[in-house]
């Protein structure tokens, strides 16, 4: 998908271009995974939970609340769509983890519509286990180490997979794609590497081998679905909010605090039928940029 040095690239659902992202700390990133020193530092210190969660502390720290306006403008974020006015934030993180107005993000309403569960760059798999295509060529997802359990891999086998990449400049709240009976959270402990393509590329275990959260939402339309979310480097925290039971389509089921990560939706085989532009962009190893509440798939 990418090589050393490359432009990551997205197609942008709302302007349908292919985009350029812009990366958060790319220096850095690029040196740990492009390089051989970096890649030996990645194993002995940055994948180490302890790193991030001092991270997250630092940004936790009342100084850290001057770096807002900055963040802002130099990555064009609208003020108008937060919850609560730039000035109010206490510091970075707080201001990372933010809420933002319910009209900000309008969750679809179609019948069997099943939506983004965040707002990032997405990247679907419609038939796990027959796919070799994901960032690069022939890195197969491995699902039963990705679920933590055989029995609940092979219920998935030939499912759908899709995998929504949240980068720093996103909105790190996440959501309930679909509404059902959802079940408590199942925690997956591991290391936290980065979740971006530059990682990715070289290494998609990452995703199976990081800290992780499971839910199983039994639904009325769409079978048992699994919404998965995946810690990263410099997020030490998967902070749920919702209580087991009834859940709507949209509710906010927990917020990422500082650093880029990932969720991940799985379906049971032919149970949904993904959007258009996703399953076309999918195809060509190219992610689609898409807010949360959007059309991501519909129940067949």
């Amino acid at each position: 998908m990418l090589a050393n040095g490359q432009p990551i690239q997205y197609f942008n659902r709302y302007t349908e271009e292919v985009e350029t992202e812009q990366i958060y700390c790319e220096k850095p990133l690029r040196w740990t995974y492009e390089t051989g020193l970096g890649r030996s530092t990645l194993e002995a210190v940055v994948k180490r939970p302890f790193l991030s969660v001092f991270y997250g502390y630092l940004m936790s720290g009342k100084s850290t609340k001057q770096r807002v306006a900055p963040f802002i403008e130099t990555y064009g974020l609208d003020p108008g769509e937060f919850a609560d006015e730039p000035e109010s934030y206490r510091s970075f993180n707080e201001f990372f983890y933010r809420k933002l107005k319910r009209s900000a993000r309008p969750v679809c309403d179609g019948e069997g519509e099943i939506a983004f569960p965040a707002d990032g760059r997405h990247l679907a798999v419609p038939n796990i286990g027959d796919e070799d295509r994901f960032f690069v060529k022939g890195q197969r997802f491995q699902l039963a180490a990705l679920l933590g359990s055989g029995e609940l891999a092979d219920r998935y086998a030939g499912g759908t997979l899709v995998l929504s990449r949240l980068c720093p400049v996103d909105y790190h709240r996440y959501h309930f794609a679909i509404g059902g009976e959802a079940s408590p959270v199942w925690l997956l402990n591991g290391p936290l590497y980065s979740v971006s393509p530059i990682a990715l590329q070289r290494n998609l275990e990452y995703l199976w081998r990081n800290k992780r959260t499971l839910t199983e939402i039994d639904t009325a339309g769409a079978g048992k679905v699994l919404q998965l979310e995946i810690g990263a480097t410099n997020v030490g925290s998967i902070n749920a909010t919702f209580q087991p039971g009834t859940v709507a389509k949209g509710d906010e089921k927990g917020y990422f605090a500082f650093g880029g990560s990932a969720t991940i939706t799985v379906f049971e085989r032919e149970a949904v039928r993904l959007a258009d532009d996703l399953r076309a962009q999918s195809a060509e190893c190219r992610e689609l940029y898409a807010h949360m509440g959007d059309v991501m798939a519909t129940a067949r």
